[in-house]
């Protein structure tokens, strides 16, 4: 069992020195998640269900300039410390590129010296320097003055020998700090129009009190992953490949660390390289949120997407071709 800082609030994370929460572990068919103390059986249903309003670029430069705008005003919201969770893969390349031009220069040195930046999930066992990794990427598009001037950066080590044990410490670490000031997301495509957020997949059994947890890779993942690598301009050798498609288990930050989080932002800007991500973002923005929880419940398991439109403070940035007919 684990001790947490972590009081679950949607939208709110509160700190407290002494009242401390616990985590424990419960595993749903085949699925591992560390998990807060549920509250009552009618919790998720009393979470109002809201539009997602979108915003519609014109190019991943702009969605990129408008993530880091984001970052700019969470730091001007508070004193200290910004916590941020950034974005794997294609969506979160446009903002990584302009933070690594940033850090170049000492224009924001006082911002990027506030920023706790963690990673949100990851394919394992994998080696940390394999191309296919996403801080092998982050290393390629943020560049070392980036990691030198941020106050830190936490990632999954997926090569770990015991990767439950790994994530439990990286919740632990996320959470000394309060939890996520702005969590960035995409959306992954799955079958029937579904969708993944971060790395909670259809089928996993996910709760709005589970923090993170160590999923059974599969297969639409996996090339999801490896896809959206070799879009996002990543040199991938076949032994990096071939590293990568044996891998076994998904790490992700869960759903209450989503809802937990203060702001979250979502990019989707490559709808061209992955057409079914149109039909994923349509359903995410039509479907009718059930009223009561256990139907809820069943929605957000079977499409993990809709876990958004539970959160209240929620900004959706898209290129056009993500509304194409």
């Amino acid at each position: 069992m684990l001790k947490s800082c972590f009081l679950l609030g949607i939208g709110i994370t509160k700190m407290s020195a002494t009242s401390k929460q616990t985590i424990g572990r419960r595993s749903a068919a085949g699925n591992i998640w560390l998990s807060h103390d549920a509250a009552d059986r009618e919790y998720l249903a009393k979470l109002p269900a809201n539009d997602i309003r979108y915003e519609v670029q014109q190019s991943e430069e702009a969605v990129g300039r408008a993530m880091f705008d984001e970052i700019v005003d969470a730091a001007a919201a508070k004193d200290g410390a910004v916590v941020i969770a950034i974005l794997g893969g294609r969506g979160g390349q446009a903002l990584h590129r302009l933070l690594g031009a940033v850090a170049k220069t000492t224009d924001h040195d006082a911002l990027l010296s506030r920023l706790h930046v963690f990673t949100q999930d990851a394919l394992a066992p994998l080696r940390m320097d394999n191309r296919l990794s996403f801080v092998r990427d982050f290393e390629r598009l943020l560049g070392d003055d980036f990691f030198r001037k941020v106050k830190s950066f936490t990632s999954i080590r997926t090569d770990a020998g015991d990767l439950e044990s790994e994530l439990a410490g990286y919740v632990e670490r996320l959470e000394s700090l309060g939890g996520i000031d702005l969590f960035f997301l995409g959306l992954g495509p799955e079958a029937g129009g579904a969708s993944h957020l971060a790395y909670i997949k259809p089928g996993s059994g996910a709760r709005y009190n589970d923090i993170a947890g160590l999923i059974p890779i599969s297969e639409s993942i996996l090339e999801h992953h490896i896809n959206k690598f070799k879009a996002g301009g990543s040199v991938v050798t076949e032994a990096d490949e071939a590293e990568c498609r044996a891998a076994k288990q998904i790490l992700t930050l869960g759903p209450a660390a989503i809802l937990g989080a203060r702001r979250i932002v979502q990019s989707i800007v490559d709808a061209d390289t992955a057409p079914a991500k149109v039909e994923s973002y349509r359903q995410l923005l039509t479907t009718k949120i059930a009223d009561d929880a256990e139907t809820r419940q069943t929605q957000f398991d079977q499409n993990p997407g809709l876990w958004l439109r539970v959160h209240p403070n929620v900004r959706s940035l898209i290129l056009p071709n993500v509304l194409a007919n």
